[in-house]
């Protein structure tokens, strides 16, 4: 009987023994199982806030590179420009990224285009050919405000809108001084008047290379109706220097200026005047510039890098388009739904004048 129960015993003990074995195999396997659950469960949530953090600092980057954009590079834009009160040229950031917000078409433009427009250069390099389409020169006696200036004679011709801005520039100047004693003793000459001048030895240039054929250049002179000796010719002294530093403001620019001899090719003349437009007076005025440097100047900005010009509180493009064909149109880009004029150069291309406001 003893040796029945040592027998059950030790089958009871073995018994156990292997059960207490196979239960340490199972929580084995539900901890493994629960550590293959956690851990990619675990990485799945990580990878998910990397991916956000990724698009975060991704769009973090856009926005300021797209802020960067906006402003970095723009003040390479501005030629310098100063004014009078050393404020009227400071482009703000603002201004200038909605400056360039601006969609362009196209408009061609033939070859007589050319040679019309108020920033056309004539010279004894640029030969003008009197084109029907541009000029309308009327006569000054009979379209002026006499009561604030007068004409030398009877039959002077100006174009119509410079005329318009002269007078604007005579009433200003007599509200400030309460003179009248300016003349216009010089201005729009033909083929014909210029030839004879040539031939009589009193210019040495021949028809076609004056700039007073353009109907824009004039003459002043002072003729003090208090009976006072004058020189004849205007020069920008006491009470008449008001002219000299307020002509930019109605878009007139002296033709000749000191020490340009080299571009203009004429000797200094502080009574000969030329309308370009208020926008390009300004710029020349402020810059020292005579008109075939501007000229030049403008040569060097497109419609992508515009030249930037404020004026009398405005802001305005300017931009050069070369003429792309000989003999055919020339496909110029202007802007859409922005006020522009056109002029040609009266040599290789076109000057776009957008207005932004």
């Amino acid at each position: 009987m003893n040796k029945d129960y040592e027998r059950r015993e030790r089958r009871r003990q073995s018994t156990s023994k292997k059960y207490k074995v196979r239960y340490d195999r199972i929580v084995a396997a539900v901890l493994v199982l629960i550590v293959l659950i956690v851990i990619p469960a675990s990485c799945m949530k990580s990878c998910k806030e990397g991916k956000k953090d990724t698009k975060k600092k991704s769009s973090d980057t856009t926005s300021d590179s797209s802020n960067s954009n906006s402003t970095t590079g723009t003040g390479s834009i501005i030629d310098n420009l100063i004014t009078s009160d050393e404020t009227n040229s400071i482009l703000t950031s603002s201004e200038l990224t909605a400056a360039s917000d601006y969609a362009f078409t196209t408009e061609n433009y033939s070859p007589t285009d050319l040679s019309c427009g108020s920033l056309i250069l004539v010279n004894q390099d640029h030969q003008y050919t009197f084109p029907e389409e541009d000029a309308n020169p009327i006569t000054l006696y009979d379209n002026i405000k006499t009561e604030y200036y007068s004409v030398s004679d009877y039959v002077m011709r100006l174009d119509s809108d410079v005329i318009d801005q002269l007078d604007s520039m005579m009433e200003a100047f007599y509200n400030e001084s309460g003179s009248t004693d300016i003349m216009i003793i010089g201005g729009f000459r033909t083929l014909e008047d210029q030839n004879d001048k040539y031939y009589s030895g009193s210019s040495k240039y021949q028809g076609g290379y004056v700039d007073y054929h353009t109907a824009r250049s004039f003459d002043m002179g002072i003729f003090p109706k208090d009976g006072s000796s004058s020189s004849g010719f205007y020069s920008p002294t006491g009470i008449y220097a008001w002219i000299d530093d307020h002509a930019a403001d109605y878009g007139f620019i002296v033709r000749y200026p000191e020490g340009k001899e080299n571009f203009t090719g004429e000797a200094p003349r502080s009574q000969t005047y030329r309308y370009v437009g208020v926008p390009h007076a300004t710029y020349i005025k402020e810059n020292n510039l005579c008109l075939e440097e501007y000229i030049s100047l403008v040569k060097e900005h497109n419609n992508s890098e515009p030249l930037e010009v404020k004026a009398d509180s405005k802001l305005y493009h300017v931009y050069y388009a070369p003429v792309t064909s000989t003999g055919g149109t020339t496909a110029v880009p202007v802007p859409v739904n922005k006020t522009y004029t056109v002029s040609g150069d009266n040599a290789d291309g076109f000057i776009v004048t957008v207005s932004l406001n």
